[in-house]
């Protein structure tokens, strides 16, 4: 039987980390290969272990699960990516699935569901678990029926720079893209946050992806 070979991250918190660890390696086709506290650690890894299924919280310090999942996608669009998370919510499961999740999980899901998820998943299909399926049941029927919240007034200056946010980019990396100081970047996503009534940089790229902000 072949090992499937996955990476586990889990927040910041290691005894989280140890405990999915053991919890996958009582599967005989499961092998876990390393763990990393954090969404850039998991980044500047990946090409180098290569692992057959990522196994990502969506909140992590540094680089939350989002972005690095964006990151991850760009280096490898083959690369298999669970996302786990605290977050029964449509929006955020909408996000990971547009950047090219392969799966997504809550934490307090029974373990079960957490094996089954790894080998559906390296098998090539995507695994939600049922009861976040019926959350895009629900987003489909109110697409179909033309529900949706209108745009904020954003600028054309935010509305680009919350699209480069949502695809995983640094403040950094978008004052490059745009020509313009990292100082204007943030003082951008400020407005963008203050406009929006989010509070970190993943509410705000869920919130693009759900209002059509970002195609």
């Amino acid at each position: 039987m072949c090992s499937i070979n996955v990476v586990v991250i889990a927040e910041d918190h290691c005894m989280i980390r140890e405990g999915l660890k053991q919890l996958l390696e009582l599967e005989p086709d499961i092998r876990v290969i390393a763990g990393y506290p954090d969404g850039k650690a998991i980044v500047d890894n990946f090409m180098q272990v290569k692992p057959d299924v990522v196994l990502m919280d969506v909140n992590m310090p540094v680089l939350n699960g989002l972005e690095a999942l964006a990151r991850i996608k760009k280096m490898d669009p083959s690369a298999k990516v669970i996302m786990l998370t605290i977050h029964q919510d449509r929006e955020y499961l909408l996000k990971a699935l547009e950047l090219g999740a392969s799966g997504y999980i809550l934490k307090d899901a029974d373990s079960r569901v957490l094996v089954d998820s790894v080998r559906n998943v390296n098998g090539g299909q995507t695994y939600i678990q049922p009861c976040m399926a019926n959350e895009l049941v629900t987003e489909y029927k109110r697409i179909k029926n033309g529900k949706s919240t209108p745009r904020k007034s954003l600028t054309s200056r935010e509305i680009e720079v919350l699209k480069l946010l949502s695809k995983g980019m640094l403040n950094k990396e978008i004052a490059k893209e745009l020509f313009i100081s990292e100082k204007t970047v943030k003082n951008h996503i400020s407005n963008i946050f203050r406009k929006l009534g989010v509070q970190d940089r993943t509410q705000a790229a869920v919130y693009a992806i759900k209002h059509k902000i970002v195609e």
